[in-house]
This record gives structure tokens, sequence and C-alpha cells, in this order.
């Protein structure tokens, strides 16, 4: 008996730890949670991104991008909120894009310290777009009159139902060159000298596949999350998913109004985002 206890404190002696990555998912379009229920914000991701970087003895922290982008100042925030948690607790943070990982999706996927994806996602579109209708001709078929007051000229610049203006785009586009130079500065911080790619090409609002991306140097190379964290880290690395804290009253239960009202929220959100991956052939 005492061989076999000293047998199995022998073989417990000489197993291997097991060390942990964790993993939070970026998966939608990034919008703050007043715009869009399914949107990706800090707000919504910030629990879990805290959780992960709090688990001790972590190799890394995983990040799975699945994004087509969406809003400047989430993707900004949440990026920021990444290289902050990152650098307190001494984690490097690993990012694998999945179908794509464009416009603010790849905001969110250069905060990481590396890149990877499959060889057919969707990577890039570093630019900045703006899109919308004009009823101004419609409502005046209809004999419809629109009438606002304000105090300050610029206060109904690019209102949908009056005649475009040139200076209502001019000061559209000046906008957009600012925040696209805050794009191009944050992909320029991070990935440095491993650009590789034309400038002007580069920061242009252009995409590629993940096989062209490597080349150019907006990504690392070409691996899945459980394969390379398995050849960095060896076989005895678990990857821990942490989950998205679920919300009050989720799902469609509740009163028959409330489920209608949420039905038709959960609607818009899909087409919003169907519509944005329509733009990267997805």
């Amino acid at each position: 008996m005492n061989l076999v206890k000293a047998l199995l404190r022998l073989v417990f002696f000489w197993k291997k730890p097991r060390s942990v990555v964790p993993v939070v998912r970026l998966s939608g379009v990034i919008a703050s949670s007043s715009q869009m229920r399914r949107g990706l914000s800090l707000e919504a991701v910030e629990p879990q991104l805290k959780k992960a970087f709090a688990i001790r003895g972590a190799k890394a922290v995983a990040l799975i991008i699945n994004s087509p982008g969406g809003s400047p100042v989430q993707s900004a925030l949440i990026g920021k909120r990444v290289r902050d948690l990152a650098r307190k607790a001494n984690v490097p943070v690993l990012a694998f894009c999945e179908d794509v990982a464009a416009s603010g999706g790849y905001w969110l996927a250069a905060s990481a310290d590396e890149i990877y994806a499959n060889a057919a996602s969707v990577v890039g579109s570093i630019g900045v777009v703006s899109a919308g209708f004009g009823f101004d001709r419609a409502i005046e078929k209809l004999g419809v009159d629109r009438r606002v007051y304000t105090a300050g000229t610029n206060k109904m610049i690019l209102d949908p139902f009056q005649a475009e203006k040139d200076t209502d785009v001019a000061r559209l586009k000046s906008l957009q060159a600012e925040i696209h130079q805050q794009f191009i500065a944050h992909v320029t911080e991070r990935r440095g000298g491993k650009l590789k790619g034309d400038h002007d090409d580069l920061f242009s609002g252009a995409f590629w596949t993940g096989a062209t991306a490597v080349e150019l140097g907006l990504i690392d190379g070409l691996a899945d999350c459980r394969g390379l964290v398995t050849e960095r880290f060896g076989d005895t690395t678990d990857l821990m998913t942490i989950e998205p804290k679920k919300r009050l009253f989720g799902g469609f239960g509740g009163l028959p109004g409330m489920q209608a009202g949420r039905l038709v929220e959960e609607a818009v959100d899909v087409a919003v985002e169907r519509a944005l991956l329509a733009r990267f052939g997805l």
C-alpha cells in the first residue's frame, strides 16, 4: 500500500501543470449599446476584458475578432482598454481574425501585439465612410413642406429632407479626414515597421484576404487560435473562453409588448450587420 501511495505521489509530482490562455470574442457591428442592442461597445465587452486580464498566470490573452467595423469612437475605446489592461497585467495580446476584421474590426485587431487570420479572412478597410439618403425631391412631389427653425447657421447641415449643399459635404469630408488620420496613426503606431505595402494603398480603405494581408504586414501570419496557442505554449495550455454576462430579462421573455419590441430591435440590428458584411462580399 505504501508503494502504491509513493507511486501516485510520483505521478502527481511529474504531471505537467496546465496553463491557460483566456479568450474574448469580439463579434458584430461596433456601436454603442444605445444604438444597437447587439452592438459591440466598451460597455458590453469591458467586463469580459477585465476578467480575462485578471487571470493569474495566463500565458496570453486571445481576442477572436469577427467584425465589419462601425463606430470609430467605440473602436478606439475598446482598443485603448485592451492596451491599458495588457500593460497593467504585463500579458501579451494575440488577435485572431475570423471571417472579417475590417474598418473598426481591424482597429481592434491592431490593438493586439500580434495579429493572425485565416487565408480567406477579409482584413483591412482602413478608412472612414458615411452614408445616407436624400428625400428632398420625394417630399416635394408629395407636396410636403420642410419647416426647420434653428439658432446657428450650421445646426441642420446634411438634413436629408433638404437639398444637399456643397459646404455641408465639405464639412463632413473634413471630419472624415480627421478621423481617418487618427485611424492611420493608430495602425502605424501599433504595426510600426511591420507594414510593407504602399502607404496610400494601405490606408485607402481597401481590404484584402488574410493571405495578402501577411505580405502587406497588416497581420503577422496565418493561424487559428487553438493551433497557435498549442504550438507556442504547448499542449498543456487550455483555452478559457470568457463568456459575456447575460442581460437581465434577456432573450424574448417578458410581456408581449416587450417581446415585440425586442424582435423589432433584433431584426433591425441583423439588417444593419448584414448590410455591412455585404460590403465585403460576406
